[in-house]
C-alpha cells in the first residue's frame, strides 16, 4: 500500500520559537501515540500546543483521509517564529523600556496507512449475509 501525507498547522503561538523548537526535537520522528505519551509527561509550557497539533493532524488523517491511526508517524515538525508584539514597560528617569513578545507557529505532517480495505470488504459482506438471511 502507498503511504500518505496529512498535515496540521497551529498559528499564533505566544511562545517564542526557540522554546517551543526544544520541545519539538523530542518527538521528530516518532508515532502518534509516542510523541502524545512524551509531551503528556514533559514539564514545559510548549507540550500542550505542540501536543494539540499533533491530536489536530491524527484527527484529520482519521476522519478526512481514512488512515490507520496505528500507523500514524511524524514525518516533520517545523516551528517558525512568525512576528512578535512590541511592549514597554517604564524605565527609569521616565524612560520606556521596549521588549518583544514572540509568536510562533508550529506545522506537523504525519504519514501513514489507509486503512485496509481488506476489513471494510469483511464488515460489509456480513451486513449483506444478515439481510439476505431476513
Amino acid at each position: 500500500m502507498s503511504t500518505k501525507t496529512v498535515s496540521a498547522t497551529s498559528n499564533g503561538i505566544r511562545m517564542s520559537s526557540r522554546k517551543v523548537g526544544l520541545v519539538a526535537s523530542l518527538v521528530r520522528g516518532r508515532t502518534v501515540e509516542d510523541a502524545v505519551t512524551i509531551l503528556e509527561h514533559t514539564p514545559k509550557s510548549a507540550a500542550r500546543p505542540i501536543s494539540k497539533v499533533i491530536l489536530s493532524a491524527q484527527a484529520n488523517a482519521k476522519n478526512n483521509h481514512k488512515l490507520d491511526p496505528k500507523t500514524l508517524t511524524i514525518e516533520t515538525l517545523e516551528v517558525n517564529g512568525t512576528g512578535m508584539m512590541k511592549r514597554y514597560r517604564p524605565g527609569a528617569q521616565g524612560r520606556a523600556k521596549p521588549y518583544r513578545h514572540r509568536i510562533s507557529s508550529v506545522r506537523v505532517v504525519l504519514s501513514g496507512e489507509p486503512v485496509q480495505e481488506a476489513a471494510k470488504m469483511k464488515s460489509t459482506a456480513k451486513t449483506e449475509n444478515t439481510k439476505e438471511e431476513k
